[in-house]
């Protein structure tokens, strides 16, 4: 592993790796194998040369199985080393045109792809218009959610318009090209989100195209809100800031009940169905969630192992269920669940990790 282990949800998974090889089985059994395949087993007693056999012949390039990993760990594996070594080449081209019009032809693409999002992305929502229909209210936290949550975008789609509205302008001749539209001109040139743009956003690891896409789709869910009311499933990825949707259905739960809200904790519930019409009585339906490295077998009711070749798999419906510490006793697999693939975070001011 290369050090000490702090995380617990390492520890967690390197205890379940080493299960696999330091069981009783393995010493007791002849025929235990450490691996689906059966390439990998303690060889019996023998001589020096009968051991060297043995090693000789192993694969020369090893499965995932060998370190107790799933097949599709290999194709994790090659992506990372594919997107390192695009990710190589992006940084040793060249950002300025040849001859032959080249940085005309660049400028065009810009222009047309900074048309395209401006075009496509809504404008800013009417913050006081939200607060008019959803003031803020003793009994139903989600207004003052729905609210913030909308002050938080209404950053971000503004840095994306005003940028945009920038970069068009330099690129026709009519202001300066500053050293920070020239970053943005290029990370949009190369399909990635502009450094600007995510000092002013949610974490994502999506290229540009998608995240626009994404991006897109976050402000139509506010917007259905913001018309028809707080929706019966919640898409919790569609959240700005998470921890606050996740705070104020405790905070409805503790003021219905009259409870100390820090003495909340979530049970949870898959769900058969995928939709509702109705939200739950306490608590919230939520949905939106994909699980890597395992996936939802809904007949067992369980997780089981993945598909081949299919690295991530829909999570099902989850209902949230607030409890008090004291009726928190059912057992739980305590999965941990990230914003983004990339499963690390800072720790914001507000106590919460940023993923």
């Amino acid at each position: 592993y290369g050090g000490r282990v702090t995380d617990a949800h390492d520890r967690r998974t390197l205890m379940c790796i080493l299960d696999l090889f330091y069981c009783e089985a393995a010493v007791l059994d002849d025929s235990f194998r450490f691996s689906p395949s059966g390439l990998y087993y303690a060889p019996p007693e023998g001589d020096h040369d009968s051991y060297l056999a043995y090693i000789k012949g192993l694969p020369l390039i090893a499965e995932p199985e060998v370190f107790g990993l799933h097949a599709n760990a290999d194709i994790t594996k090659d992506q990372q080393e594919t997107d390192l070594m695009l990710d190589s080449l992006l940084a040793c081209q060249g950002k300025s045109g040849g001859g032959g019009g080249g940085h005309a032809g660049r400028d065009a693409v810009l222009g047309d792809l900074a048309a395209d999002i401006a075009t496509r992305l809504p404008q800013p929502f009417d913050i006081e218009a939200a607060r008019y229909k959803y003031p803020v209210d003793y009994h139903e936290s989600m207004n003052t959610v729905l609210t913030q949550e909308l002050v938080r975008f209404n950053g971000l789609i503004e840095a994306i318009h005003s940028s945009l509205g920038s970069l068009q302008k330099a690129l026709k001749g009519q202001v300066l090209m500053s050293e920070e539209l020239e970053a943005l001109g290029n990370a949009m040139y190369d399909g990635k989100v502009p450094g600007a743009w995510m000092a002013k956003s949610y974490p994502s690891m999506k290229p540009l195209a998608s995240y626009i896409g994404d991006l897109i789709d976050r402000i139509t869910m506010f917007n259905g809100w913001l018309a028809h009311g707080p929706p019966a499933v919640f898409w919790i990825t569609g959240f700005y800031f998470t921890h606050a949707f996740l705070t104020g259905v405790k905070q409805n739960y503790a003021r219905k009940h009259r409870i100390p809200i820090d003495t909340i904790n979530f049970n949870f519930r898959c769900m058969d169905e995928d939709a509702f019409d109705t939200p739950p009585e306490d608590g919230a339906y939520v949905g939106g969630m994909y699980v890597e490295g395992a996936r939802w077998d809904p007949a067992a009711r369980l997780l089981a192992d993945s598909h081949p070749k299919v690295l991530y798999s829909h999570a099902p419906l989850l209902m949230l269920i607030p409890a008090t510490q004291s009726d928190d006793h059912l057992p739980h697999y305590e999965c941990p669940l990230y914003r983004t693939p990339e499963r690390r975070g800072v720790l914001a001011t507000t106590g919460h990790s940023t993923n």
